[in-house]
């Protein structure tokens, strides 16, 4: 059975940094990724990225500020979130697939979500 669980979400100042965790179990992906979503919005793309961690993708929203990577012994995927905005909370969702977008609707395997929070 496929899992994807999160972790590291939280409250934090604006300016702040989290380090959310995603550990896969039940098989592999090659594309893992991470997509947020605020209340009465849709869910949008964050970052993803590859399996040999070559390829990479980043909204303009979180360019420079966040980091995509991930650890394929542990089948995990990481996404390092620094100077954080108020407008960066949501709930964050880790992604998996065999293939590569940055489209959630072509994602079939997805973890159960994890509350960031940033005030002002």
């Amino acid at each position: 059975q496929v899992q994807l669980v999160e972790s590291g979400g939280g409250a934090v100042q604006a300016g702040g940094s989290l380090r959310l965790s995603c550990a896969a179990s039940g098989r592999t992906f090659n594309a893992m990724g991470w997509f947020r979503q605020a209340p009465g919005k849709e869910r949008d793309f964050v970052a993803v990225v590859s399996w040999s961690g070559s390829n990479l993708v980043y909204a303009d929203s979180v360019k420079g500020r966040f980091t995509i990577s991930r650890d394929n012994a542990k089948n995990t995927v990481y996404l390092q979130m620094n100077n954080l905005k108020p407008e960066d909370t949501a709930v964050y969702y880790c992604a998996a697939d065999q293939g590569w977008s940055t489209v959630a609707a072509l994602y079939r395997y997805w973890g159960q979500g994890t509350q960031v929070t940033v005030s002002s």
